[in-house]
């Protein structure tokens, strides 16, 4: 039985939402309470176990197994909630956004509405959630049929769960979101924390959060804890969507190293749990809070193939966590099992109804085109975007292309055939952006080609190599100096003018300075080029069967 209340308070502005659980009576002590948190992240939309090697998971006897899909995943959480007296269910962020067609095509309804078939208890916004810009998300909250109509159902009434970041604002600085929930547990109230990524504004288009504000995200969370407490709440769960991938090679329980324990070891000792989605790692780790108590950090695996399990106990009289006894694991969702039949009606349906647009034929590979990194960061799939991209633009006097990895989403397989339908090329460029021909100096596009080097919210080092075009060749010399570490540039085979101009076509993301690419927005005029999905579906039929380009366009030293 759940219901809604809303409390004013001089420490927090917002609704807050609540729900009871009836549960039967415990076999534990009466001054305990145990309650189960189950948790899922970076779904994005996957109604569909995820293709190709992704879509696997690595037991711990080092076998693969195919994992995730929305109805193994339903499943898995079913069974989770059924052997507990108490339970809650969460997603951390990147829920949708991203999303492959079957979602994507119904403006994401359909991955909302599984989400309310879950009875999910809240669910932290990422930075994907506004990939469509805030009015959307406010409409996928609130219900309400798309400015294009409702296309999935007559009339879509929204989430039934709340959606909560505690450090987006408004432009005056009051929450753009609910912070957090509070949910009553046999009589207990458990609170729990959403964060987005603070660096949201690099990473999704201008345009589509003006106005809102991504503050620094433990700030945030010791605010709300504080908030929390005050408010008698006790027990605590943090859902953290941030960049929290470890470095190459590092273990993320790494007593002396990793993103996720500074993270543990900073925020408020009020919080007892917390729930991270970030990168391809799982993990489950303890860490020392700043008050020196063990805290729990777990991570699963994204588009729901590891699920997170933590079992805690609640002191009745104190309503603290009692984090000596928590137990926590990751649960792979494997297909072992039998889905579960009315998630599976489900997704059938939506597959069903995106049928005929997402099987029409577009054009041919030769072999896989992946997303997987060589050396110098260059993937064979992301060369081929920036090819496609160079080739619409060249009648807008295009002479390279440059594009961000990260929007290049899924790979493009094979699968015997080599037949690629618009649902594949469109879960590889699923953000409808539009490309910008640019006018650069050669020595703003080295400049740019330096920024791939940045640092993320921890202060750690990481790359961002964007995807060349053919006609752009150059030495990366990462032991070099910051601004040194490009050398030797070539376009079209000519040895690069630092006074020339030159026209670089890029989808408007970057254009706007995404992904901490600023130096794009220095260019001095722009022309359109087209959509970036229109492009790919057009390389891919005008040179069927299209081989996987090399990975040698950045050399070296």
């Amino acid at each position: 039985m759940a219901r809604r209340w809303t409390l004013s308070a001089a420490l927090l502005t917002g609704a807050l939402w609540t729900s009871l659980a009836v549960a039967p009576a415990t076999a534990i002590p009466p001054d305990a309470l145990p309650l189960r948190l189950i948790a899922f992240r970076d779904l994005h939309g996957s109604l569909l176990p995820p293709q190709g090697p992704r879509s696997e998971v690595v037991r711990s006897d080092g076998a693969s197994v195919p994992a995730g899909g929305a109805a193994y995943l339903a499943a898995y959480v079913r069974q989770l909630r059924s052997q507990a007296d108490n339970s809650v269910l969460y997603s951390v962020g990147d829920t949708w956004g991203s999303s492959p067609i079957e979602s994507a095509m119904f403006h994401d309804e359909p991955t909302v509405d599984l989400l309310n078939g879950l009875d999910v208890t809240a669910a932290a916004l990422g930075n994907h959630e506004f990939d469509n810009g805030y009015a959307e998300l406010q409409r996928l909250r609130d219900g309400g049929c798309h400015p294009e109509g409702c296309r999935y159902d007559e009339e879509f009434a929204g989430a039934t769960f709340p959606l909560i970041a505690a450090n987006v604002a408004d432009a005056d600085g009051s929450p753009a979101a609910l912070p957090f929930t509070v949910d009553y547990v046999d009589g207990v109230p458990v609170g729990v924390i959403g964060i987005a990524p603070h660096d949201t504004p690099q990473v999704v288009r201008g345009d589509d959060i003006a106005g809102l504000q991504f503050t620094d995200e433990i700030t945030a969370v010791d605010r709300t804890a504080d908030a929390l407490d005050a408010l008698g709440v006790r027990s605590i769960v943090l859902l953290y969507k941030g960049a929290l991938t470890p470095p190459a090679g590092t273990d993320p329980c790494d007593a002396t190293a990793g993103p996720a324990r500074s993270l543990a070891t900073r925020v408020s000792p009020k919080v007892d749990v917390i729930v991270t989605a970030d990168g391809d790692d799982s993990f489950n780790c303890s860490y020392p809070d700043p008050a020196g108590s063990p805290r729990t950090v777990l991570q699963g695996a994204s588009h729901g193939r590891i699920i997170s399990v933590a079992d805690l106990t609640i002191d009745r009289e104190s309503r603290d966590v009692l984090r000596d006894r928590t137990h926590a694991f990751n649960q792979i969702v494997t297909h072992d099992i039998a889905p579960d039949p009315r998630t599976q009606q489900f997704v059938d349906r939506a597959v069903d109804e995106s049928r005929d647009v997402a099987e029409r034929v577009v054009g041919r590979i030769a072999a896989d085109l992946t997303r997987d990194t060589a050396p110098s960061g260059e993937s064979a799939l992301g060369n081929l975007v920036a090819d496609a991209q160079l080739a619409a633009a060249e009648p807008a006097g295009a002479q390279l292309a440059l594009t961000n990895p990260g929007g290049v989403r899924a790979d493009l397989l094979h699968s015997g055939d080599g037949v690629v339908t618009y649902g594949d090329a469109y879960a590889a460029q699923p953000f409808g952006n539009r490309l910008q021909v640019l006018e650069l100096t050669g020595a703003e596009l080295v400049g740019i080609l330096e920024q791939q080097f940045q640092q993320d919210g921890t202060g750690a080092g990481r790359e961002r190599i964007l995807a060349p075009s053919h006609t752009l060749r150059y030495v990366l010399d990462r032991a070099a100096a910051p601004g040194s570490r490009i050398r030797d540039v070539t376009i079209a085979d000519r040895p690069l003018d630092a006074a020339a101009a030159y026209r670089v076509v890029v989808n408007g993301f970057l254009a706007e300075g995404g992904d901490g690419f600023t130096g794009f927005t220095q260019a001095r005029r722009a022309t359109g080029a087209g959509a970036e999905l229109d492009a790919l579906n057009d390389y891919l039929a005008q040179h069927a069967p299209v081989p996987p380009p090399a990975t040698d366009r950045i050399a070296l030293p």
